[in-house]
């Protein structure tokens, strides 16, 4: 029996949609010619987009305004709740502890080179 794939939806078209764009973007760039179509490009559509934002940049300021308060207090209280300075103390000494072990066992297994060694470049390779 086949599989059958169900279809794509909308938000699934934009993502892969926006992904394309994102993929090839360098290659686009890449090609000759393409500086100037894309400041072409800005010269015509810079206008219409610097009108249009002017419809979401005042309900956005709100937004933000109003929801400012209560993230402030969240990450507050998350950060209040959370032990980051016990880890990063922990982090801490693990790597001083690792890096303590490493010269010990460097120190320790490498042997002094000899006068031979020494006048022989490949013995030291």
């Amino acid at each position: 029996m086949p599989v059958r794939i169900p279809a794509a939806r909308p938000s699934e078209v934009a993502a892969f949609g926006f992904a394309g764009v994102v993929g090839f973007a360098p290659f686009y760039m890449m090609l000759p010619g393409a500086e100037e179509r894309l400041a072409s490009q800005t010269v015509k559509w810079a206008p219409r987009w610097e009108r249009n934002i002017s419809y979401f940049a005042s309900p956005a300021a709100k937004v933000a305004q109003r929801v400012e308060p209560r993230v402030g207090r969240t990450v507050q209280r998350l950060d209040d709740r959370l032990p980051l300075e016990r880890v990063a103390k922990g982090v801490d000494r693990q790597i001083k502890f690792g890096i303590v072990k490493a010269n010990k066992y460097t120190r320790t297994t490498t042997a002094a080179p000899t006068a031979a060694a020494a006048t022989n470049p490949v013995a030291q390779l």
